[in-house]
């Protein structure tokens, strides 16, 4: 959730289209190493990836800060780099979510019916959580005034935050 406040932060309610092709861009990376973790094709450091998650969060926030001029004035093409981001850093993220759905699973056959449910059921909470903060956002923005670029500055700062506490927690040294 932390990572999706983060990649949406310069996104308004106007921009709903580019929000949902993030958060699906976002699911389609974490579906696929969730698939392969599932059926043990890939095995990873669990260290490392809960080190990881907080990184790629801290450099969306970086992105995010390059962006604060420009944000409330450009129009985000559906595809782009952001896209390529969050499907890059969903990757990582699923490998994080692989241990939980791991012991999710049943030992019955229908493992892939359960990773579909699964990832289907990430996205439509993943879909909700970014349509509330988008209308947040546009609350703050329209009803109570606040500036865009504080409102980005304001989400990606307390990402940032969180992010770096959560790297520290890791304990990877």
């Amino acid at each position: 959730m932390l990572f999706l406040l983060a990649l949406c932060a310069i996104y308004t309610l106007s921009d709903w289209r580019q929000v949902v092709a993030l958060v699906t861009s976002f699911t389609i990376g974490h579906s696929i190493t969730l698939a392969l973790s599932t059926f043990n094709i890939i095995k990873f450091d669990t260290a490392l990836i809960e080190f990881l998650i907080p990184v790629t969060i801290l450099f969306t926030c970086f992105i995010n800060f390059f962006k604060l001029n420009g944000a409330a004035s450009k129009q985000h093409p559906i595809w782009s780099f952001h896209n390529l981001l969050a499907i890059t850093f969903g990757l990582i993220h699923g490998m994080g979510f692989s241990n939980f759905l791991k012991s999710m699973l049943g030992r019955n056959g229908d493992t892939w019916q359960q990773l579909l449910a699964f990832n289907i059921g990430i996205e439509l909470g993943q879909l909700l959580i970014v349509s509330i903060l988008l209308v947040i956002g546009f609350l703050m923005m329209n009803l109570f005034r606040a500036k865009k670029r504080d409102w980005i500055l304001v989400l990606s700062s307390a990402a940032a935050g969180i992010s770096l506490i959560l790297m520290i927690e890791t304990n990877i040294f």
